[in-house]
């Protein structure tokens, strides 16, 4: 298997280069060095690690939901009762409907940071092809 490089390790953990440098840094993520002297971390061990990460609890945030994605909110359609959010969340669009009651409360408007908190029974699995490798 083919080692990691950070900004790989960083998109497959969610979080940033920084965060993954830290954890290296900090002795919680093992690396080596490649002949160019880049960081690197082995596949299995960044596997092993990921079981027991939680980009979530690096924020602060605690909750019986594993799926923690920091966005942005790009739009909000709101009628009377209910409303659609958008947000980005890194590269994906991520859409959520909730009561115009939550947004409001909440303060939701385009540019607010938020965090898409999601809970599922169903996931697909795909085979991923990094084009920058």
């Amino acid at each position: 298997m083919a080692p990691y490089r950070l900004g790989q390790a960083a998109r497959l953990l969610g979080v940033s280069v920084d965060t993954v440098r830290r954890l290296a840094d900090s002795g919680r993520l093992n690396t080596t060095r490649s002949a160019g002297q880049h960081r690197l971390v082995d596949g299995v061990d960044l596997a092993r690690f990921a079981e027991t990460f939680d980009a979530a609890e690096e924020v602060g945030g605690v909750s019986s939901a594993r799926n923690h994605l920091l966005g942005i909110v790009t739009r909000v359609v709101a009628d009377r009762v209910a409303a659609q959010v958008e947000m980005r969340c890194g590269p994906f669009r991520v859409v959520s409907m909730l009561t115009r009651e939550s947004v409001d409360e909440l303060g939701l408007a385009p540019g607010v940071m938020v965090h898409a908190v999601i809970k599922a029974t169903n996931v697909v699995v795909e085979l991923a092809h990094d084009p920058a490798s």
